[in-house]
C-alpha cells in the first residue's frame, strides 16, 4: 500500500521543466499536488535587461498554469513581492553596501522560498511541500533528524543552495527530483508530452535583475563614491567609482592596460582599492565562518574532518572545520582562489551536506 497515495501536496512552481516534472512525477506516485507561484517584484529600471522576474514571468505563470490544467491540478498565484523585498533584495543591497558578496539562492531558500511555500500549506491544513530542486533527504532513525544529500545526478547537485534549510523545514519537504538525472528529466518530459518544456533555457541569473544590470542597480541603490586604485606598494594606478562594485578575486571592471589585474583587497575608511598582477597571492588555505548553520541543528564542538566549497560550480576541498567561540575556522587542504567575504562555505562528508556558513 502506499503510504502518499491522496496525501495533499504543495508544489512550488516556476513553469520551468524541473518544478513541472516534480509535479508530474508526485501525481504519478499517488500524491495530490497542488500547483502554487510565487509573484515576484523586479527592478522597474530601462537599465535592467530582465523586464520581468525570470522565476515568474507572464510566459512562466502561463506554463506552470497550462501544466496544471493538463494533469488536472488546482493551480494558484501567491503574491510575495513585499516578502522578496524583505527577505531577498534588501539583504542582497545591504551585502554589497558593507563590502560583502552576497548570495542570494542561499538566503531566499530558507528566508523566503520554502518559508512561503510552508506558510501557505499550513493555511490550507496541507503537511507536505515540494520543489524541482535536485537534492536529496533522509530520515537518520537513529537520530531521529532529517540529513540533506547530493543529488543523484552530482552535475546538477543544489545541496548547496540549501545548506541552511532547518529541521523545521526538511520534515515537510519532498524532493521528488532528488534520484533522477537531468537527462532522464528531460525524457520524463517528452514522454509526458511537455516537449516545449525541454527546449526552455534556464537562466543562470539573480532572478530580481540581470547579471549585465548590476552596476546601475547597485549605483541607483548605493550611488558612487570616486576613491583611488592602489598596486601592492601603495602606488595610485587609477580611480574607482565605488568599492561596492567591486569584489575580491575580480578581474573583469578594472580598466587598466597591461594586465590582467585582479581585485586583491580595499581599505574602507580611505575608499582605496587595491590591486594585483600576481593571482598566486589570492590564494589561501584558511578562513572563518560567521554565522554558521547545520543541517542536525547542533553546534561543532570539536575539530572535524569535511570538504568544504565556497562557490556552487567549484570541486569540493579536504578540510578541517574547528570551532573557535561562535566561529568556525576552516583550514583547507589545497589552496583555492578568493574566497569572498559574504559567500559560503558549505561543508560535506561524502554525499551528506552538514550545513554553511557566512565567510567573514
Amino acid at each position: 500500500m502506499d503510504l502518499n497515495k491522496g496525501k495533499k501536496i504543495v508544489v512550488g512552481m516556476s513553469g520551468g521543466i524541473d518544478s513541472s516534472m516534480a509535479l508530474v512525477l508526485l501525481k504519478k506516485q499517488g500524491w495530490q499536488p497542488i500547483g502554487v507561484s510565487l509573484k515576484l517584484p523586479v527592478w522597474r529600471n530601462k537599465a535592467n535587461l530582465f523586464k520581468e522576474n525570470v522565476c515568474c514571468t507572464k510566459e512562466s505563470l502561463k506554463t506552470a498554469k497550462s501544466v496544471c490544467k493538463k494533469i488536472n491540478v488546482p493551480y494558484y498565484i501567491v503574491d510575495a513581492k513585499k516578502d522578496f523585498q524583505k527577505k531577498v533584495v534588501d539583504y542582497f543591497v545591504s551585502e554589497w553596501k558593507n563590502l560583502r558578496t552576497p548570495n542570494p539562492c542561499i538566503i531566499c531558500n530558507p528566508n523566503f522560498k520554502f518559508k512561503q511555500l510552508l506558510k501557505w500549506a499550513r493555511k490550507h491544513k496541507i503537511q507536505y511541500i515540494a520543489t524541482g530542486h535536485y537534492a536529496r533527504l533522509r530520515l537518520n532513525n537513529k537520530t531521529k533528524k532529517y540529513e540533506l544529500l547530493k543529488a543523484n545526478d552530482k552535475n546538477k547537485d543544489q545541496s548547496y543552495d540549501l545548506c541552511l534549510l532547518p529541521q523545521k523545514y526538511l520534515s515537510h519537504i519532498i524532493f521528488p527530483l532528488g534520484d533522477y538525472t537531468k537527462k532522464k528529466v528531460y525524457k520524463i518530459a517528452q514522454k509526458e508530452g511537455f516537449k516545449l518544456l525541454a527546449n526552455k533555457k534556464e537562466s543562470q541569473d539573480f532572478c530580481f535583475i540581470a547579471r549585465q544590470s548590476l552596476c546601475p542597480f547597485l549605483k541607483e541603490k548605493i550611488g558612487e563614491k570616486q576613491g583611488l586604485i592602489l598596486d601592492s606598494k601603495g602606488n595610485t594606478l587609477s580611480k574607482h567609482q565605488g568599492l561596492h562594485f567591486f569584489t575580491l578575486g575580480q578581474r573583469k571592471g578594472i580598466k587598466l592596460s597591461g594586465g590582467p589585474y585582479f581585485v586583491a583587497g580595499w581599505d574602507k575608511k580611505k575608499n582605496s582599492l587595491f590591486i594585483t598582477k600576481n593571482k598566486t597571492t589570492l590564494y589561501t588555505k584558511e578562513l572563518f565562518v560567521f554565522p554558521y548553520h547545520l543541517i542536525s541543528g547542533k553546534r561543532i564542538i570539536k575539530p572535524i574532518h569535511a570538504q568544504v566549497k565556497t562557490r556552487y560550480q567549484q570541486k569540493l576541498s579536504q578540510a578541517y572545520l574547528i570551532p573557535e567561540q561562535r566561529k568556525l575556522k576552516i583550514i583547507l587542504k589545497k589552496n583555492i582562489f578568493a574566497p569572498c567575504p559574504g559567500q559560503f562555505a558549505v561543508f560535506y562528508q561524502k554525499d551528506k551536506c552538514l550545513g554553511g556558513g557566512r565567510i567573514i
